[in-house]
């Protein structure tokens, strides 16, 4: 019995009203039978992190040693804590300079006022010379 103009159709006809208008998952991942290469689309996750970075890094300095993924995970927020206090420290300073951007300048000057000491040198160093490589090259 088909439904009225009214009635909204039961889950299971919904369905398989779906099923018929949409093709099956496992026929779209077959390769091609001659021999064409098929375009693979990259799942594009909603959520960013460091981990890859945090990974290659600990492989430049200690390339035998592992982490755990709640290490990980753990390093994934510290970052992401230092990346926002840097950030709202940097936009505070140009407001207060009445600058409508945030420059390499501001950020260093950032960093020198949220990281501690000799953290915040080296920090200086490494982000002077990341800019210096940018704009070289």
């Amino acid at each position: 019995m088909a439904p009225k103009k009214d009635e909204k159709p039961p889950k299971a006809e919904k369905a398989a009203k779906k099923a018929k208008k949409e093709p099956s998952k496992k026929a779209a991942k077959e390769p091609k039978g001659d021999g064409e290469k098929k375009d693979k689309k990259k799942k594009s996750s909603a959520v960013e992190t460091y981990k890859l970075y945090i990974y290659k890094v600990l492989k430049q300095v200690h390339p035998d040693t592992g982490i755990s993924s709640k290490a990980m995970s753990i390093m994934n927020s510290f970052i992401n804590d230092i990346f926002e206090k840097v950030a709202t420290e940097a936009s505070k300073l140009s407001r207060y300079n009445k600058k409508p951007t945030v420059t390499s300048r501001e950020i260093q000057t950032a960093v020198r006022l949220v990281l501690p000491g000799e953290l915040a040198k080296h920090a200086v160093s490494e982000g002077t010379k990341a800019v210096t490589k940018f704009t070289s090259g």
